[in-house]
């Protein structure tokens, strides 16, 4: 189950640094590859909007 990240995105790019595995990808709202999603945490603790949380 990887972590989604929710309409509370702000697109501040401190997730992507934060992410070991570089699953998480730019746009409008960022996105989280599934697939790529080690299920680490570290993006959620870094989030200042705390739009990121693991899925359901």
């Amino acid at each position: 189950m990887a972590y989604v990240i929710g309409d509370d995105c702000i697109a501040c790019g401190t997730c992507i640094d934060e992410c070991p595995v570089g699953a998480i990808s730019e746009g409008e709202k960022y996105s989280i590859d599934p697939d790529m999603c080690t299920e680490c945490g570290t993006c959620a603790d870094a989030c200042p909007s705390e739009a990121i949380s693991l899925g359901a």
